[in-house]
């Protein structure tokens, strides 16, 4: 086999199999005509899956690779193919996900003539991706894959792309298994993996540590990415400290558990934005302190010094300054902090932080014929404790990271940083196809499904069993709320009355079975009728109606300290 003449095409799914590969994610098209022709050619040793539109297919990616801590691919034709792409692609940057993105082009000779479906792709995802590559040579092919596998997962995780020409799908090179990484590549790995910080470093960290009374644990998403969570854990313990958590933090620290306030910033609990601005240490750990946390930045943790930990240097003093920092791998630098610290420090915190903890907006709690917290609770319960938890973006999303008792990392998916609405399905379909023994809920928006619809082809072709939950109060929730407080009422373009569909036939249509849910006994009675579609190995759609004005409570106003809350 070795040195024998093979296609660019061949190239190309041969060093994805080295890799590691088992499933592609893609959309067939004119410029990677050839790689589908391998792709079917090679399909005992990887798997492709048909979605029904490109976008999902980086969220599948993605989804991919948030659930399992594998790098997704992603497989597009030119053009439309590739622009497609481009919001997924984002939406990984964003939240540290590592996603191969490949793209097919014109030939080299097209290029620059504004060929029929030609972009310049690697021009137009330049500030989204850690590196891209144009390969016009097929001898650059192999090793530039190996490449992008290196850049995608070393150091903070993120996607790349790979664009490869027509022509070169064709050519025809030699080839061979290799493990040796190029020089480039080698320097890459080595500068992005190596320590950073000192010996000195970790011991001012530990003396901040020890002289503070009031410390809080910030924890984010670079805690699920690193496999830190058993060193979180440890720490707090150690500190008795309050650990407060991102959105991308979910279930890097077990809800249940008596030092967890839950989630902090604009939807944060009382317990958490309240233990920061009271805090005299505040140690962010793998978070990057993103505008929905801080609101007002000049009165976030205004108290506190602030001690910063993350494997990214260019988040550190980005946003709110640093008294300490280091930047380096977070499992290595807790371990190393641990080894500092007194077997049990005493703390200044007394009954404040069980007393915050009791602090629940009374929408929690309101009468209703079913409520957010009624069906996310249920479904954690009817699917088990390791169940993946999967949203869009809007009102359920929050929900979701408030109501959903997350106890392990890499179980709730959810566009952070990007926002994107249409993440979802797409997600849970690359979580479930990575994950096949571990039940997935997508908690969904009745906007957001529209968005998405018709990967329920996908999971129907695929015997992808995932759970859809749609919450349809009829309107663009979190817009409406919005409008509710800062427009004084005045809804506009967030009514979807009129709008349809009727999303029990919209899934029969897909042959999907569906149930509507108005209230607590039939919600309950369609979920045990999705667990047995579920364990057959089918998908099945709970439509939850919802009131129109139920809201995400608490929320602190744009521009307010975050211990100003609207309950």
């Amino acid at each position: 086999m070795s040195n024998e003449q093979y296609t660019g095409a061949r190239i190309l799914i041969e060093s994805l199999i080295e890799q590691g590969v088992d499933t592609v994610f893609g959309y067939p098209g004119g410029s990677v005509l050839h790689i589908y022709d391998e792709l079917f050619r090679q399909k005992d040793r990887i798997r492709h899956i048909l979605v029904s539109h490109e976008q999902h297919a980086a969220h599948a990616a993605d989804g991919y690779a948030r659930s399992s801590g594998k790098p997704g691919v992603c497989l597009a034709t030119s053009g439309p193919g590739a622009t497609n792409l481009v919001t997924g692609i984002a939406a990984a940057a964003i939240d540290s996900v590592p996603l191969i993105a490949i793209t097919g082009n014109v030939a080299v000779s097209l290029l620059g003539k504004d060929s029929f479906q030609e972009v310049d792709i690697t021009g137009i995802t330049m500030p989204i991706v850690k590196h891209n590559w144009i390969v016009k040579n097929i001898s650059e092919l192999a090793g530039v894959v190996r490449e992008a596998f290196v850049v995608a997962q070393s150091g903070r995780p993120g996607p790349v792309l790979i664009d490869i020409p027509k022509d070169v799908t064709t050519d025809a090179h030699e080839w061979q298994k290799s493990k040796t990484l190029s020089a480039a590549a080698r320097r890459f790995s080595e500068r992005s993996n190596r320590h950073t910080f000192t010996e000195e470093d970790i011991d001012n960290a530990a003396a901040m540590i020890t002289k503070s009374r009031r410390p809080v644990l910030y924890a984010g998403g670079g805690v699920n990415i690193s496999g830190a969570a058993d060193e979180l854990r440890r720490l707090a313990e150690r500190l008795n400290a309050p650990v407060a958590l991102s959105l991308m933090g979910m279930g890097a620290f077990p809800h249940d558990h008596h030092l967890c306030t839950g989630m902090i910033g604009m939807h944060g609990t009382a317990a958490s934005n309240k233990a920061v601005q009271k805090s005299d240490l505040l140690i962010a750990l793998g978070a990057r302190f993103s505008d929905r946390v801080t609101s007002q930045v000049g009165k976030f943790a205004h108290h506190a010094h602030i001690l910063h930990i993350d494997i990214d240097p260019a988040e550190i003093n980005k946003s709110i300054g640093s008294h300490a920092c280091i930047s380096g791998n977070l499992k290595t630098i807790l371990k190393r902090i641990l080894a500092k610290l007194p077997a049990a420090a005493e703390t200044g915190w007394n009954n404040e932080i069980q007393e915050w903890k009791a602090i629940i907006p009374k929408d929690h709690h309101r009468g209703a014929s079913l409520h957010p917290r009624f069906v996310i609770q249920k479904t954690a319960a009817a699917l088990g404790g390791k169940t993946i938890a999967v949203t869009d973006v809007g009102q359920h999303q929050i929900w979701t990271a408030q109501f959903f008792p997350f106890r392990s990392p890499r179980t709730f998916l959810s566009s952070g940083g990007m926002g994107a609405m249409g993440f979802g399905l797409g997600a849970a379909m690359g979580a479930k196809i990575a994950n096949p023994q571990t039940p997935v809920a997508l908690f969904t928006g009745d906007g957001c499904f529209r968005m998405n619809c018709a990967e329920m082809a996908t999971l129907v072709r695929y015997n992808i069993p995932v759970l859809i939950v749609i919450f349809n109060n009829h309107t663009l929730g979190m817009v409406r709320q919005w409008q509710h407080f800062f427009c004084d009422s005045r809804y506009y373009q967030t009514d979807l009355d009129d709008r349809g569909p009727d999303f029990v036939k919209l899934a029969d249509a897909y042959n999907v079975a569906a149930h509507r849910a108005a209230d607590e006994v039939s919600f309950l009675a369609a979920l045990e009728s999705c667990r047995a579609e579920l364990a057959a190995g089918k998908p099945a759609v709970i439509e939850v109606i919802v009131n129109k004005d139920e809201r995400v409570l608490p929320m602190v106003p744009g521009g307010k300290p975050i211990d100003e809350q609207i309950m």
